[in-house]
């Protein structure tokens, strides 16, 4: 997915995947996938996707700053 925030293009093809997390299985309607990309200008953001009774409930890129980032995966280990 790519997607443009404040004239940056985020692009998950072509950043580094750091970590995924997947909460749910495939087909529940409350299930999610959080992922954390770094770009190569060490810029990192989250793609976001889930079902119609989840947080995410369409595909989407957040831009995260890198402390923020640090914050996320210590929560998520």
């Amino acid at each position: 997915m790519k997607k443009v925030i404040c004239k940056y293009e985020y692009d998950t093809d072509r950043s580094e995947l750091i970590k995924k997390i997947v909460t749910g299985h495939f087909g529940d309607p409350a299930g999610y996938e959080e992922t954390l990309y770094c770009t190569e200008d060490g810029k990192y953001f989250i793609y976001v996707n889930g079902g119609e009774e989840s947080p995410y409930p369409k595909e989407d890129i957040k831009r995260i700053a890198k402390e923020k980032a640090t914050l996320w995966l210590a929560e998520r280990e």
